[in-house]
């Protein structure tokens, strides 16, 4: 039976159908806004839907020299990697999440999937911008990686530490985590946690590859990188997998800083979740993109050292002195 329930909340909710629909919905509604606040009339929301099945028409073609083994899993890994990962949010008032002990660790080694699909692509492609935009996707994965897990630290440390009775510990558990917050307030207005809630709202544009941070794709530098070579099934897939991305960042996000509800109405604690995700994506990739450039490669590199790091290192710090 555990098995069953697993497997419909992968495909199902909130996995699966239900994060593919939030996913593609934000992805819409975030080219929607962008164009707006440029001043074009933008495509209509449900675009990214009709981008993929179009795709899904298309014949799929695979480059004379490349590992055709790696070039046809790697779409699949990336997705994979994503649907499971969607499983683990939890919705305050409506899931508690697949699984209870040590979601957020899951989640670190989870999440970077994807960039590591795009790579493996990119170097089974045999393209020279391939080779390039892997090597770009490498480096720029490195650099917020290591914000976003002293940022997991920070939140698993607080609340282990209350949790015991102010001893050392850590609370890795995300339904923990949630029900923690909605006795004691969310950790995004605690001052202590601001430093890394600021941290991630810096990490999301990073992970989700948009300027400026969108160099391993860079269109007039690179001609989409790792993707170059990928069209018809195996791009939509890639555009799945980001879809579900975009739905486990921004609710790992609420999570972890804003999981609070409204009373004990199912429907309207739903709709109030993906409330909070969409005011995160407005915040920190539909406004930070239409408001930059592209970074190179080695700026971005010293940003996410310098910055993000640095706010997540200390939201840590404040943890074990206090």
């Amino acid at each position: 039976m555990d098995t069953l329930l697993g497997i419909l909340h992968m495909c199902i909710f909130p996995g699966g159908i239900f994060a593919l629909v939030i996913g593609f919905f934000f992805k819409g509604l975030d080219r929607r806004v962008e164009a707006r606040l440029q001043r074009r009339v933008g495509p209509p929301l449900i675009q990214p839907w009709l981008d993929t099945a179009k795709l899904l028409t298309k014949e799929t073609l695979i480059p004379k020299t490349a590992c055709v083994q790696a070039f046809l899993i790697a779409p699949v890994v990336g997705f994979a990697g994503m649907a499971v990962c969607a499983a683990f949010i939890p919705v305050p008032g409506v899931f508690d999440g697949l699984y209870n002990m040590g979601d957020l660790l899951v989640l670190f080694y989870l999440l970077p999937i994807p960039a590591i699909a795009v790579m493996m692509g990119g170097s089974a492609s045999s393209s020279p911008f391939g080779a390039v935009g892997f090597s770009r996707e490498m480096i720029i994965m490195l650099a917020y990686e290591t914000p976003l897990l002293m940022i997991l630290l920070s939140v698993a440390m607080l609340v282990g530490k209350s949790l015991n009775g102010g001893d050392w510990g850590a609370e890795f558990s995300l339904l923990k985590i949630v029900e923690w917050q909605q006795e004691n307030g969310s950790l995004g207005f605690n001052p202590v946690m601001i430093p890394a809630f600021l941290a991630y709202l810096i990490f999301l544009p990073g992970t989700m590859g948009v300027a400026p941070f969108d160099i391993p794709e860079a269109e007039t530098e690179v001609v989409e990188g790792p993707l170059l070579e990928y069209g018809g099934p195996l791009l939509a897939l890639f555009h799945v997998g980001s879809a579900l991305k975009t739905f486990v960042v921004l609710g790992l996000g609420v999570a972890m800083f804003f999981p609070g509800t409204l009373g004990d109405f199912w429907l309207l604690n739903l709709v109030w979740f993906v409330l909070k995700c969409l005011a995160l994506m407005l915040i920190s990739l539909t406004l930070v993109k239409s408001a930059t450039g592209r970074y190179r490669i080695d700026q971005a590199f010293r940003f996410f050292i310098m910055i993000p790091t640095m706010l997540a290192l200390c939201s840590l710090l404040l943890v074990w002195l206090i």
